[in-house]
């Protein structure tokens, strides 16, 4: 996700209910639960460092983080519209 901003507004747009960004205390998100969130993006927006998070309608739970710039040897390019249409299509039948 390269502008977490836009997609929480897309996602609450369509009517999903969403966390409020977040970002880790520890500056590395790597755990399960609320611990140690800290409200609002990363305040450089640095990659790798906010998130927010959802469930589906099945209680499937989805946390989507900010990638801005890719570190070395990742792929060069975020592909979600189609794909993230599709499931999005699916899960609100």
């Amino acid at each position: 996700m390269d502008d977490i901003v836009a997609a929480r507004q897309e996602l609450v747009a369509r009517g999903v209910e969403v966390s409020e960004l977040f970002r880790d205390a520890g500056g590395v998100f790597h755990h399960a639960g609320t611990k140690d969130r800290v409200t609002g993006p990363h305040p450089e927006r640095q990659s790798y460092s906010s998130f927010l998070s959802f469930e589906d309608p099945d209680g499937n739970g989805f946390v989507l983080q900010e990638v801005t710039v890719r570190q070395p040897g990742r792929i060069s390019h975020v592909v979600y519209g189609i794909a993230f249409e599709s499931w999005f299509a699916a899960a609100r039948k």
